[in-house]
């Protein structure tokens, strides 16, 4: 049985092609995103659909559509396969009668980061990469010191120094250097850079390599699965660097060329910040198609404090073409939501998937979403994290 069916890498703007042979972070012409592609073709023939569901439960289940190329490289701890939980108190509540959320607090390390750390440091490993560097407002930070632990690599981290302290705590305990930074997510960044081009760090960075939304879009995966292989109305998904959003917008393209999903429908993508950092739903609602850096970003949501992904174009363009849209919600909001879906249904959703529970209800208030339609919003990590904002 093939392994994975990758071919090559090719940048999201150019078009460059590049080998899977080799280590690479982006395009070096055009400094954009390089994104994974695969042989649909022969997968669709030869890959059966309900074949993968009778495997062992877990992201590598699906290995033929991720990266990685000899088995004996994954580096698992146990990731994907999140619930799909129906919310009938929260949705009677609201007046929706098909609502679910994605619970990715089950995942290694409390959150949906393991899945894309997971395929990134998979992918480092079977390249022959012995150390790698990121910058994190979080929960990447402690999932790839997990992974890096696992894997027999060297981890540096670099963090805000008001990164919540389970996150700091988690990347120590797994044998991580942490550099604890004034300032944002975007700070860290540019020293995380400085470091890995001067000393040969491979850098981990959201988008800055091409495999860790391969691991994030396998979420779309597992919905279209639970669906009986057709897809929701609506996705709501809280947006940092904003991969899983675009890795799940490529995985429903995958699985239509792969013949898996029963219509062509599409769901529309709702891309959701907080207020004191909102550089998506400002470009889109501006019409833009990239973000301005985001000055004096602040929220409770750590994870949402990003000024500026690096993938802005991608993000937008992808949400535009679902015909989706872009919220931004207060932290009070957002907040007061995280008590509504745990007093109500019992999930301690992180402050990041709460803020979808919050825009969600904006968007009822606009009539943008009608009762009967089927929307999943996505927790992208356990509250438990996060103890410090609640007691607050």
């Amino acid at each position: 049985m093939k392994t994975s069916y990758l071919t090559d890498l090719t940048c999201s703007d150019c078009g460059r092609s590049f080998s899977i042979n080799e280590v690479h972070t982006f395009c070096p012409d055009c400094q954009s995103t390089l994104i994974s592609n695969y042989d649909l073709n022969a997968a669709r023939s030869h890959v059966d659909r309900d074949e993968i569901h009778a495997r062992p439960k877990g992201m590598w289940r699906w290995h033929e559509m991720l990266p990685v190329q000899d088995p004996e490289n994954i580096v698992t701890l146990g990731e994907g396969d999140t619930p799909l939980l129906h919310l009938p108190r929260v949705g009677n509540e609201l007046g929706l009668s098909n609502f679910f959320v994605k619970d990715e607090s089950s995942n290694p390390t409390g959150s949906f980061k393991a899945r894309g750390l997971c395929a990134a440091v998979s992918r480092a490993k079977e390249l022959g990469v012995k150390k790698v560097i990121i910058p994190t407002a979080g929960n990447a930070g402690g999932a790839m010191a997990a992974y890096a632990a696992r894997a027999g690599l060297q981890a540096l981290i670099y963090m805000p120094k008001d990164t919540p302290n389970a996150n700091i705590q988690e990347s120590r305990i797994a044998g991580a250097e942490v550099i604890l930074v004034e300032g944002l997510i975007s700070d860290a960044a540019g020293m995380a850079g400085v470091k890995a081009r001067e000393e040969g760090w491979f850098d981990v960075s959201t988008f800055k390599e091409p495999y860790r939304a391969e691991g994030k879009k396998i979420m779309g995966y597992e919905l279209a699965e639970a669906f009986d292989w057709t897809l929701p109305d609506v996705i709501l998904y809280p947006t940092g660097g904003g991969t899983g959003l675009v890795g799940m917008w490529k995985a429903f393209a995958e699985m239509e060329a792969l013949g898996w999903l029963k219509d062509a429908k599409r769901p529309r993508m709702v891309s959701v910040q907080a207020e004191g950092c909102a550089p998506i739903p400002k470009a889109f609602h501006a019409g833009a198609s990239f973000c301005d850096f985001w000055l004096g970003a602040q929220t409770v949501a750590s994870g949402l404090r990003v000024p500026k992904s690096f993938a802005d174009r991608i993000i937008l363009a992808n949400i535009r073409e679902s015909n989706g849209t872009a919220v931004a919600v207060s932290d009070e909001a957002l907040m007061q939501a995280q008590k509504k879906l745990a007093a109500l249904e019992g999930i301690f959703a992180a402050p990041e998937g709460a803020a979808c529970l919050a825009a969600l209800e904006e968007l009822i208030k606009q009539k943008w979403v009608q009762p009967d339609e089927k929307i999943v919003m996505f927790n992208t990590g356990s509250g438990l994290k996060y103890l410090d904002s609640v007691t607050k």
